[in-house]
């Protein structure tokens, strides 16, 4: 992550989190899986692999989802492993029923590829299968775990449930701020003997298109609220937030995601100069809702960390941001983020700052270096783990 130390990172109270050694291993079959359809995964796991993938000596297979989003995309990513997931509730029941004959075609086809060690670049309700197939090969696995417990109004029924099954089978665990690795401690879920925690950090993610520098239309300070409009997301904050701020004509404020209907949205869209779009963003137009905006309003009430916070700084763009879980570690080291209290005044005082003084500092973020000092991490300390 741009503004932190590459690599691997010890967090507070790790004394059970251990500091991999970063020499590059020689000859490596990796497979990195996650079978999610929309939303930030499958990129993530795309771009671990391709950081993998610079390591000198290593092959690295990519699997996701055949639904997945991102291969519908301008540049899709080159997938070694395409598994038919589910659409809908009743898919993911057919899927578990015909789980037995999933696993027998899997263990064939990841023997063909012959992987000496597997990554799951974030849990899914199906990774069992592939945790079931992978014991057949006697093939060790980690896994990356971004959410130690569901956010309010986020995740699906049993969602938990089956991260911590699929934790417990696993040689090792990986989590991206020390926030989610110590309720993974506490949950009993690595940190121990038999199950290590490596502590790791967030890259920037990058989209396709290059975005167009901060400001450079010449109109107002355009301020974007971006990602699944829940309650976690403190969207009732930004509304209060805005209203401590003012109506503003040098200010145009979007909030832009998915989720249901709340008396948040309805005070955010009776205010001046605020414009909300309650829909689904398709992977394709990220890169273009990044780049319309100057700075980014994050006003979460928890956090484990954020990956549309990476995505705005590997876009050059300003994070105004709730100093809460994750956030903080995740951003207080970054000259394009201002941390604040999670309150109204504190916020709407962040943002006038930055309305006077909108221009970004000169930041030239190198995210491929980035996944590549990632990925030469954790390859050197999960081999090291389960070996």
């Amino acid at each position: 992550m741009p503004g932190s130390s590459p690599g691997m990172t010890i967090g507070r109270d790790a004394a059970d989190v251990t500091t991999p050694d970063v020499t590059t291993p020689d000859g490596n079959r990796v497979l990195v899986w996650q079978w999610g359809r929309h939303g930030g995964a499958p990129r993530f796991a795309a771009l671990l692999t391709e950081g993998l993938r610079a390591i000198p000596g290593t092959e690295v297979a990519l699997s996701l989802s055949s639904r997945a989003e991102l291969l519908r995309g301008p540049s899709p990513p080159h997938c070694d492993l395409l598994v038919d997931t589910y659409g809908s509730v009743l898919g993911f029941l057919v899927r578990l029923l015909l789980a037995p004959l999933a696993v027998r075609g899997l263990v064939r086809r990841v023997r063909e590829l012959r992987p000496g060690l597997a990554i799951c670049a974030q849990p899914g309700p199906l990774d069992l299968l592939m945790a079931a197939a992978l014991r057949r090969l006697h093939v060790p696995f980690v896994v990356v775990v971004h959410d130690a417990e569901t956010h309010p109004g986020d995740g699906m029924p049993f969602q938990m449930m089956l991260q911590g099954m699929l934790c417990r089978r696993a040689g090792a665990v990986v989590a991206l701020t020390a926030h989610v690795a110590d309720r993974l401690r506490a949950l009993g879920l690595a940190g121990s003997p038999n199950r290590p925690l490596l502590l790791s950090r967030h890259p920037p993610v990058t989209f396709d298109q290059p975005p167009p520098a901060p400001l450079a239309h010449g109109g107002p300070v355009r301020l974007l609220s971006f990602g699944r409009l829940l309650p976690y997301k403190g969207l009732d904050l930004l509304a209060e937030t805005l209203r401590h701020l003012g109506p503003r004509a040098d200010v145009e404020v979007r909030v832009v995601g998915n989720g249901p209907e709340t008396p948040a949205l309805a005070a955010l869209r009776a205010l001046p100069g605020v414009t909300v779009e309650k829909r689904w963003v398709p992977e394709a137009e990220v890169g273009a809702l990044l780049g319309w905006a100057d700075a980014l309003i994050l006003t979460h009430t928890e956090a484990s960390q954020s990956g549309v916070a990476a995505a705005a700084l590997a876009a050059g763009r300003r994070v105004v941001a709730t100093r809460v879980g994750g956030l903080t570690e995740q951003l207080q080291d970054e000259p394009l983020a201002i941390l604040c209290p999670p309150d109204a005044d504190s916020l709407a005082g962040a943002l006038r700052d930055l309305i006077a003084a909108p221009a970004s500092p000169d930041r030239r973020v190198d995210a491929g270096a980035a996944w590549r000092d990632m990925a030469v991490g954790l390859l050197s300390w999960a081999k090291a783990a389960v070996g």
